[in-house]
């Protein structure tokens, strides 16, 4: 609820017109496309003042039919986070040189979109070119840290798709980083969905197979203990893996693919509804809608 009754009187953010009448400052603001404002500050404020400014605008924005109100304040003005909050402000989200704070002004139930619940990860199965299952070989590293550390199992490079990353890049970049090898996209074989993972967010991983463009491995020394060429076959038989239920899924679905009878996902250009901005959609068994 609004606390205007408290707030310090207006002093700086009043100016007075030719006619004699107030003309109240309010915090600068642009209308969002669902019927709420966005205060994007940029100035330092003094908490007095900012208080002031705020309890007019909220007044002034539920005359008005407001719905939400997010208000974007720079690393610099966290001076002005205690102010917001007693007003009924809630945190939605940070970034390293912001924090967003929402108001929901209407008496119903909020209507305003959650944080990003998703974190979108890769694992990049790199096989090298061979006649038979039984001749491949898989790219695969041990870590140095990580809930695989000192077991000595081999696993796929693996890593986390940046923001504004496609996934098909993504396993581009991780396979380069962890051991030097340069890659090209070959589909996305699967893809799996867990929650409560980190920080109780979930989890999106997706399974891609690459085809090497090179074969000399360099490590990175920061993150990888050892990698190696290693038999597909040796791979899918390490005991971890037959344990696990998501890995032993792996190593079939690899098995099914080397052997034609999967084609998995590949992307395909296009643009959004929205935007002319490029985007992929990433369909099943594309050699047939070509």
């Amino acid at each position: 609820m609004l606390n205007s009754g408290s707030l310090p009187p207006v002093v700086d953010h009043v100016h007075v017109c030719e006619n004699g009448s107030q003309l109240v400052e309010l915090l600068p603001a642009t209308n969002d496309e669902n019927g709420g404002v966005i205060v994007d500050l940029k100035e330092a404020m003094e908490p007095a003042a900012f208080a002031t400014l705020l309890g007019v605008s909220l007044a002034q924005w539920k005359r008005q039919g407001k719905k939400g109100v997010w208000i974007k304040l720079p690393i610099k003005l966290a001076n002005l986070v205690e102010t917001a909050v007693k007003e009924g402000f809630w945190y939605h989200h940070a970034e390293p040189h912001y924090l967003m704070l929402v108001y929901w002004i209407p008496e119903t139930t909020s209507t305003i979109p959650a944080n990003a619940t998703h974190k979108v990860g890769i694992g990049a199965v790199v096989l090298k070119d061979g006649k038979e299952i039984s001749f491949l070989q898989v790219l695969v590293v041990q870590e140095k840290s990580g809930i695989f550390q000192g077991t000595g199992v081999w696993k796929i490079p693996t890593g986390v798709v940046d923001e504004g990353e496609d996934i098909f890049m993504a396993a581009v970049r991780e396979v380069k980083e962890e051991t030097g090898i340069d890659t090209e996209f070959s589909a996305i074989l699967a893809f799996g969905h867990s929650h409560k993972t980190f920080f109780d967010k979930s989890d999106l991983l997706f399974l891609c197979m690459m085809r090497p463009l090179s074969y000399d491995i360099q490590k990175q020394e920061l993150e990888i203990e050892a990698a190696q060429w290693m038999p597909f076959e040796e791979y899918a038989a390490q005991p971890f893996n037959q344990k696990h239920g998501l890995l032993k899924r792996i190593t079939d679905i690899c098995s099914a693919k080397l052997q034609g009878d999967y084609l998995g996902f590949s992307p395909r250009p296009t643009t959004s509804f929205f935007s002319n901005k490029s985007s992929y959609l990433y369909s099943f068994n594309t050699r047939d809608l070509n």
